[in-house]
Parts: C-alpha cells; structure tokens; sequence
C-alpha cells in the first residue's frame, strides 16, 4: 500500500542552522496496516508524515502509493489518495459552516464540481448514519455551524470527513495531543471504530507510549531521523510501556513529552 525507499530529508542545508531530519527511512506497509510511530521531539515522525502527504519532498529516495510514484506529486494532488487529521481540532474543518456542508466538501474531494451548490436528502441521510457512529448526538445538529462544536466534536468530525471516502491511506499526526485526556480516549475510541469498520490503512503519530501500543497491529519507534524499533502482531502485543521506556533509555533518548504521557 505504501513503500518509502531510502527516504532523507535536510532542512537548511549548507547553514548553520542545518538539520538532518530523516537519513535513509525504507519503510513498507502493507494494505490494512494500522501502524503506530513513536518518538522523542525531532526524531522525524511529523516530517515523515509530511513526506508522506506531500507537504515536503525528499532529498533523495521515493514514495510509492499503491504502486503509484508519488515522491514529486503535489499536496493537493496527493489529497485524493489520503485522508488526513491534524494536531489542532481547528485545522480540519471550516468553522463558519455547518456540519453537512463539512461534509458535503468531504463526500466530493477530488472530483469535479458543478456552481451550484446542494446537498441532497440521500446524502443527509448517509451523512446522519455516519454521524451516528460518533455516538456524540451530532447527527441530529446537521445544520449546526462547525465552529460552535467542542474541539473534541470538531476532532471526531474531522476524522469523518477523513474517512468518508475510504482513502488509500488515513494519515493522523498526534490528532489526540490537544484534547483532554477524556476527550482523547474518545476520538481513539472512534478512530479505532472508523479504521477497523473499513479495513483502513492507517499511519498514526503518537507521543502517547500507551496508546502506541493499544492501539494498531504494528508499532514503529523512531530516533534521530532513523527508524529504530519495528514490531507487529503478536510480539506487538506483548509489548509494555516500560519495554518502550527501556528501549528509548538504551539508545540514548528519553523526552519529556513522552515520559509525561
């Protein structure tokens, strides 16, 4: 589903304020895949993601999605394989719109598009059944304007409108870090719905060691721009939290961040 391939990626090459990020990420995920990324602050995990939804292009390498090249295709290009939820609850949906025209702008990502403007009852009605598996009484609010949601709310829709489409890959990048934790345990309670009701293939960055492992079949663990730790299936699931603690305390890094969550 995705292969990366000798991925590297510098930032302010040549100055003093050079950063090697990524150095030689070979990655391959198969179709299905729910893999969990764990790392310290600048370990690479968010550039990664970028790469992979086009944000930035490698310096050397290549991405491959589904056997399409995609290592100089452009983000908005790219938008039609992926779905995408972001850190901020804000990002990802239009705040002085409603609910179904949120939606609505989902359900048509990366087709063509008439003037006019109109949502038809069938859609209503699929929108509302989707809703209804947020269990947050949203879909009786169709109407409602997205900005006067709960960050929590605004979060679960935007992973609807993620997945509305069933995307080739569902990218999410610590999509959980700024809500509280009860929220939180939510929005990864309907991620975990949304992404096992599709067979989504799914790449999510975490800070969170407990939630990288309950979580995905497969956990990845990076470190200086290098993936240091792949594991999946079973093995996974044998895994702790201080077996994590204990891996990131032997290569040399051990972020606040991560200790604290």
């Amino acid at each position: 589903m995705l292969k990366l391939t000798n991925i590297t990626k510098t930032f302010n090459p040549g100055t003093i304020t050079e950063k090697k990020v990524l150095r030689g990420i070979d990655l391959e995920l198969d179709d299905g895949d729910f893999v969990t990324v764990i790392g310290g602050n600048g370990a690479g995990k968010s550039t990664l993601l970028n790469i992979i939804a086009g944000v930035h292009y490698p310096d050397t390498g290549f991405v491959s999605l589904s056997d399409k090249d995609m290592t100089i295709v452009p983000e908005h290009i790219r938008a039609k394989y992926l779905g995408r939820v972001f850190q901020d609850p804000m990002m990802g949906t239009a705040a002085n719109m409603s609910i179904e025209e949120n939606l609505a702008m989902a359900m048509r990502r990366g087709k063509k598009r008439g003037l006019c403007w109109h949502i038809k009852d069938n859609e209503r009605e699929f929108y509302k059944e989707r809703l209804s598996l947020l269990e947050l009484g949203l879909e009786n609010r169709l109407s409602a304007k997205i900005g006067l949601l709960s960050g929590g709310q605004r979060q679960a829709i935007t992973l609807l409108m993620a997945t509305l489409q069933k995307p080739e890959l569902l990218l999410l990048d610590e999509h959980t870090a700024a809500l509280d934790p009860k929220t939180a345990k939510k929005v990864l309670e309907i991620t975990d719905a949304l992404v096992k009701k599709d067979n989504l293939t799914t790449f999510m960055v975490t800070h969170n060691m407990k939630d990288a492992l309950l979580y995905g079949n497969r956990l990845i663990m990076m470190m200086e721009g290098k993936i240091i730790f792949d594991v999946k299936g079973e093995e996974k699931k044998k895994l702790t939290v201080e077996d994590l603690l204990e891996k990131f305390s032997v290569n040399g890094e051990m972020s606040d961040k991560i200790v604290l969550s």
